[in-house]
Order: C-alpha cells, then structure tokens, then sequence
C-alpha cells in the first residue's frame, strides 16, 4: 500500500489532467479554491475557472448556466455547503434541467476533524441521492478518485462527487478499473459480506483480515457508487453469505446502508447491520479519534459483523 493522499488532493491533480483534455471543461468554487485543490486548475486554466466568491447558491446556479450552454462544469465547495446550503439550487436548476454539472463536494464526513460539527457532514448522499437523475459517487482512494472523476466527466448529466480533507491510504493499483453503477468485490467470502464506501473501504478489509483469524470468512465489496446502486453484486452477497454489513462514513439514516437495505428488503431479506454516524452530531478533534467515538473503524465493523452470527 503506497503512501496516504486525501482523495481531494487527488481531485485537484486530476482536475488539471482533464482540463488539458477537454476545452469545455470549466471549473468553479466558493472561495475555497486552496481547500478543495481546485487552485491546481486555476494556476493551468485560469480562464477556465470561476471564483464565485462565498457564496454557494449562486455558484451552483451559475454552474448549471454555463452547463446548459455547452460547458462541462466541475463545481466545488465543502460537503456541509454543497448539499446543505445549496440543496434548493442543486435540486431545481441542475438536478431538474439535467444540467451537466459536477457537484465536487470535499470536506465530507467526520475526518474534516478539528473542523468540528458544523462542517462535518453526514446527510450529504442521502439528500443528493433522492434528486431524480443524480447520479451519486463516494470514492475511497486517490487512485478511484481520479478514475470516477474522469467517468463522471466522460457522461452527460449531473453527478454528486464525495472527497474527504484528510490523508488515506492509496489503495487501488493504478491499472485498476472502475465503472460508474458497479461495485467492486475486493475479497471473496462465504459467511458475510461487508458492503462498504469511501474511506470505509480500507477499514473493511483489515475488519476482513481480523475476522479471518477468527474463521470468519467475509465478502468485502467497495459500493463507490451510491446511486446507481449495483442491485445485482447485493443480491448475489445476500444469497451467498446470508447477512451484509454496511460501513460508511455517513449517518446510518439514508446513506449507503439505507440504499443497500431497499434492495434486499425488496428482493432478498438478509439480516443486515449498520456501521455508520448513528444519529448524533460530530465535534471538534483529531480525524482518527473521532472515528474511534462516533464508531467508524475496523474493530466497529468487526463487531457488527460478529453480532450478526
């Protein structure tokens, strides 16, 4: 495992990657640019990038203008300001125009840290995945993060992006391969699946290394897209294993779990667990004691596994 890169780090990289590819790629932020790494593009393409000031309404109301005359726009700001600030905007003028708009929210989840509660956000895919037609991606590593973005951009449509503040292990190879709508089985297993997102991705295969000491042979499958949610990689692990766990960095109410539930509960009820934020707000502290708290970590995972046997 190579180095750890906060996947918004690697957004930025990529950003300026594209924007050699694509003239029409256009990008924009909240006066965050330093934050959020679009900066990188700026520094390439500044007359490409869009400075909107703090002010997140207009920016993604703007964003859908431009999109809606040819452009390709990739419009970022913190998760918080995104989805909560800017729901109105995103829902109405991106989301109902089909507007081929990028929504790059960083900052996302408990790990912003010392940030504290009011920017740490766990609602973000649960509003973004009820707008009809948006599609909603959580990667889990600097190599997903490059190749999502670049898929997301490749398609037509609105697209709701999640990158996190802090540093995490480099997962992926390189050579790997990612389709928007698939999920990806990273460890086969027969006596439970553990379907996971994000930053939760790494955490669930040390979980599956420790549950194999104890002879528990666990499934592990990185879920990086929310919305379109693979339904048939969650039926075969249900009718397999018999029992999933969902992990995220997310609130527990409407995330990944909640997605993954609807399909099993419609199509193959399996005893299911949830590791997430349990309906309570973050506070200020260091990235990895607060997943420690707010019980976000491998030894989470492994005890909801074990309560599931």
């Amino acid at each position: 495992m190579a180095d750890k890169i906060a996947t918004r780090e690697a957004y930025g990289r990529k950003l300026a990657e594209l924007g050699s590819r694509y003239d029409n790629l256009v990008v924009m932020d909240a006066d965050l640019s330093g934050s959020t790494k679009t900066a990188v593009f700026a520094k390439e393409f500044p007359e490409r990038f869009i400075n909107m000031g703090i002010a997140e309404q207009n920016l993604y109301g703007a964003a859908a203008g431009l999109a809606v005359s040819g452009k390709i726009v990739c419009a970022s700001t913190f998760a918080m300001f995104a989805s909560g600030r800017a729901f109105e905007i995103i829902r109405n003028s991106i989301g109902y125009t089909h507007a081929n708009v990028k929504i790059c929210a960083t900052h996302a989840g408990i790990t912003v840290g010392e940030d504290g509660a009011s920017h740490q956000t766990f609602e973000d895919i649960a509003l973004m995945r009820t707008i009809p037609g948006m599609t909603v991606l959580n990667p889990c590593d600097a190599v997903s993060t490059g190749k999502l973005l670049e898929k997301a951009v490749e398609m037509d449509g609105p697209c709701y992006l999640r990158f996190g503040r802090s540093a995490v292990p480099v997962f992926y190879n390189d050579d790997a391969d990612f389709e928007i709508g698939r999920g990806i089985t990273l460890r086969d297993g027969k006596d439970i699946t553990v379907i996971a997102t994000g930053i939760m991705v790494n955490e669930a295969m040390m979980a599956a290394d420790e549950l194999a000491e104890d002879g528990i042979d666990a499934r592990v499958i990185d879920m990086h897209t929310i919305k379109p949610i693979d339904e048939e990689i969650i039926i075969r692990a249900a009718e397999d294993t018999g029992a999933i766990v969902t992990a995220e960095e997310h609130s527990v109410i409407g995330g990944l779990g909640s997605a993954v539930a609807e399909v099993t509960a419609a199509k193959c009820p399996v005893k299911m667990a949830f590791v997430g934020q349990k309906d309570v707000f973050g506070e200020s502290g260091k990235p990895e004691e607060l997943k420690k708290k707010y019980g976000m970590t491998k030894d989470d995972i492994v005890r909801a596994v074990k309560s599931l046997r």
